[in-house]
């Protein structure tokens, strides 16, 4: 078994950390991810908010791993999280569902606020293989690899995810809007409405504008 735990500071409030770590499916940097849904989600007595979400993963394994070890390229993974807002405060685990002898990867995630009102997420993983045939110590180790990769990742989705809610936020509040990310879609000259166009009650058309039009940009690539 291998053990993980790594740091990082956001520099951003813990509301706005925590709203994009709920948000950083689908981004650039998880193009791994299939599909994201929300299976449970109630509020304790306490007042601290529980969610339990399903996500669908497709991997690649390595060039020496033996033919037909596992039956297909995707897999289920479970993330449970508690957000407690007094406390100011997440926590999430999330652990793969299938091929647990193969490779069982279980992560922790905590983002709490810390004294200078920035955001620590400190993240965890322990990495079990009980595949036998020797290859054990290497399956934990290529675990071991991948998920490093995959942390920073997720932090790069992340921190894209915080750049456009604050574009978002200063165009809402009518200031100026940041750079404009170069790997999302740049927005074509809108060509006028045709007269049948559908319209609001304001008679305007409706034009999907902003930071969430790159993101579907993006997604409409695929």
């Amino acid at each position: 078994m291998k053990f993980y735990t790594q740091s990082f500071i956001y520099d951003d409030p813990w509301p706005i950390v925590s709203l994009a770590y709920f948000l950083r499916y689908p981004n650039p940097y998880a193009s791994h991810i299939i599909s994201c849904d929300v299976i449970s989600r109630t509020q304790t007595p306490s007042g601290t908010l529980l969610t339990t979400r399903l996500i669908l993963k497709r991997g690649a394994l390595p060039r020496w791993a033996p033919r037909g070890i596992i039956s297909r390229s995707e897999s289920w993974v479970v993330e449970e999280s508690e957000v407690d807002p007094m406390g100011k405060s997440v926590r999430c685990t999330t652990k793969n569902l299938e091929f647990t002898k193969v490779m069982q990867v279980e992560e922790s995630v905590l983002l709490s606020q810390n004294d200078e009102g920035k955001t620590m997420q400190t993240s965890e993983a322990r990495i079990r293989s009980r595949f036998g045939w020797g290859l054990t110590k290497r399956i934990e180790t290529f675990g071991m690899n991948r998920f490093k990769t995959h942390v920073q990742r997720s932090r790069d989705g992340i921190s894209l995810i915080l750049g456009m809610l604050r574009q978002s936020r200063l165009q809402t509040l009518g200031g100026p809007a940041p750079y404009t990310p170069m790997y999302f879609a740049r927005e074509e000259p809108q060509e006028p409405a045709p007269a049948h166009q559908e319209r609001g009650s304001s008679g305007v058309g409706h034009q999907n504008t902003g930071p969430w039009r790159r993101v579907m940009g993006w997604l409409s690539k695929d």
